[in-house]
């Protein structure tokens, strides 16, 4: 089992989008063995993306609603219904604010070996997706909040109120 150190909000990693994998080998196997490690070493977590251990590239696992997988150079679809709900990111340790998502998503992508995927989910699940496929673009889902609510997340931030990577 291989658990890799989380990224936190400041390292420009998180920040910058991720290129498409192009190259399905051992390595991109590897690092989807890594990342559900370091995913299921997260207790109560939903997912892990790439830039979140460090590496640039289009792939994230995901944990949620009794749907656990991958997905590499996913495309999102979603619905216009939302729900809002609080949220909160390995990233940004120890922060949750209510975040509105769409209630249903649906990803496109592909596995670690290339082969064509799909998976749609609802709730937790689309919220998931949701979430990891914003970390592949470098937008954080503190990124999507609004009002009082972005007001008091920044706030926090900027007096760091998150575990920094000293803490962890």
């Amino acid at each position: 089992m291989t658990m890799r150190p989380i990224r936190i909000l400041g390292d420009p990693v998180l920040r910058t989008p991720c290129p498409p994998v192009t190259t399905f080998d051992a390595d991109l196997r590897a690092l989807v063995t890594d990342l559900m490690d370091t995913l299921l070493g997260e207790p109560g977590r939903a997912g892990v993306a790439a830039p979140q251990i460090g590496v640039s590239a289009q792939v994230f696992v995901y944990d949620a609603d009794g749907h656990r997988g991958h997905v590499v150079n996913p495309t999102l679809e979603v619905s216009d219904s939302t729900e809002t709900d609080d949220e909160g990111c390995l990233s940004i340790p120890g922060l949750y604010f209510p975040t509105r998502r769409a209630l249903h998503a649906t990803v496109h992508g592909v596995d670690q070996h290339g082969d064509p995927l799909t998976v749609t989910g609802t709730g937790f699940l689309a919220r998931a997706l949701q979430h990891e496929t914003d970390h592949l673009t470098g937008r954080l889902y503190v990124d999507t909040l609004t009002g009082d609510v972005r007001r008091r997340a920044l706030r926090e931030i900027r007096a760091g109120r998150f575990d920094s990577p000293r803490q962890r």
